[in-house]
């Protein structure tokens, strides 16, 4: 019940102006914030549906104490798609798969698959195709043909109380979202830094792929967010990672603690136009004045990360669409650099490039609901150019 509750509160604040569904998300000092964000943002997904369920259901009128906001999250819209109306057709957004990634720091495919499996999961094995990921549906699982230890269920999939992913054992994130720590690939015993890593999946991937073995610097001003991401890099097992509440461009490339980082992973903040639920908090696109200021922010940053004298690889990656926040700051980063990087070619049978706004930009990566059943991300992975140091 206090679930519903913080929901609706949340629902009422964002009706009446005191501020995003996100914000008030965080202020709301509920423990297990990822779920009551899911819970909001679908629920306004279907606030129209819901309203008229409620009303021709009589609800409030039978539950005098009901308010109209805790009646809706009660509809339990986990599966709200049902209260669609006969013949209504779902969205691109709505059709995109659970993805569920395996944290290997606490254990294994094999043991999660025969878990699922004792709960009456199908396993149905690799994927071979987006189509096969695109007609899942029931209890049937697959594994994704890309990315590593990436389980796939159908859309809709409420794992939130799964007792893996309350154990850390499951990492609930996007199949874009993996992209970028899979691409940076760094080995184990390696330095990384991760850039503006809050709220931490991206993290704790990377702690993944090093074994916990190495060192992640992870950067993040903002000391709530901060402090959420400590608690799931903790429960996800990851100890190789610290933490530092401080401006990325603020830290110094020339500080000796930093000598050996041959890895970035920058993820700034962005407009998030490429989010599956951006669409519940804004209306239209972002404002010209904001993207120019943020592709101002991004542009520093990508620079400032490519001056780290023993960088070898670097992934820059934003879940926006906006050319300006992508294509736009990696033509300039390019261009600073005046040769000591490259775009690295990466996944070449991937489906969706970026824009043609420059030679060589369609190393880049996007990704779309429609395109790639994910939500919409940008990824370029930048590598030393030989000889350049």
């Amino acid at each position: 019940m206090a679930l519903y509750a913080a929901a609706a509160a949340v629902l009422a604040g964002v009706e009446s102006g005191q501020g995003s569904i996100k914000g008030l998300v965080y202020a709301s000092n509920f423990q297990n914030v990822k779920q009551l964000y899911a819970l909001v943002c679908e629920t306004r997904r279907y606030s129209s549906v819901l309203d008229s369920v409620i009303a021709s259901a009589g609800l409030l009128r039978a539950e005098k104490k009901l308010r109209p906001h805790l009646a809706k999250v009660q509809r339990r819209v986990s599966r709200n798609e049902d209260l669609l109306e006969v013949g209504s057709k779902p969205g691109p957004a709505s059709q995109v798969p659970r993805f569920v990634r395996v944290n290997t720091l606490k254990t294994c495919l094999d043991d999660t698959v025969d878990y699922f499996k004792r709960q009456g999961f199908s396993y149905q094995g690799r994927a071979a195709s987006l189509e096969d990921l695109r007609v899942l549906k029931g209890k049937h699982f697959l594994l994704d043909p890309l990315v590593p230890e990436l389980l796939v269920f159908p859309a809709h999939t409420d794992l939130h109380e799964h007792p893996l992913y309350q154990a850390g054992h499951l990492i609930l994130q996007d199949k874009a979202s993996c992209l970028p720590a899979m691409l940076l690939a760094p080995l184990p015993g390696s330095h990384v830094i991760d850039a503006c890593a809050a709220p931490g999946n991206k993290t704790s991937h990377l702690a993944a792929l090093l074994k916990n073995q190495g060192k992640i610097f992870a950067f993040d001003l903002d000391a709530k967010r901060l402090a959420s991401m400590a608690t799931l890099l903790a429960r996800a097992g990851v100890s190789c990672c610290e933490l530092a509440e401080e401006d990325f461009l603020a830290v110094s490339p020339s500080d000796q603690r930093y000598g050996r980082v041959q890895y970035i992973l920058l993820d700034p903040s962005c407009s998030g136009s490429g989010m599956l639920s951006r669409q519940l908090e804004e209306h239209g696109a972002p404002s010209k004045e904001r993207l120019r200021a943020l592709a101002g922010f991004q542009q520093r940053a990508l620079c400032h990360a490519l001056t780290f004298p023993s960088l070898q690889r670097l992934v820059y990656s934003t879940c926006s669409i906006c050319q300006e926040e992508n294509e736009d700051v990696v033509q300039k980063a390019l261009q600073q650099s005046q040769g000591a990087f490259r775009l690295a070619p990466v996944l070449p049978s991937w489906p969706h490039r970026g824009l043609s706004t420059f030679p060589g930009a369609e190393h880049c990566l996007r990704a779309a609901p429609e395109t790639t059943l994910t939500g919409g991300f940008f990824i370029a992975v930048f590598e030393r150019a030989e000889g350049q140091r």
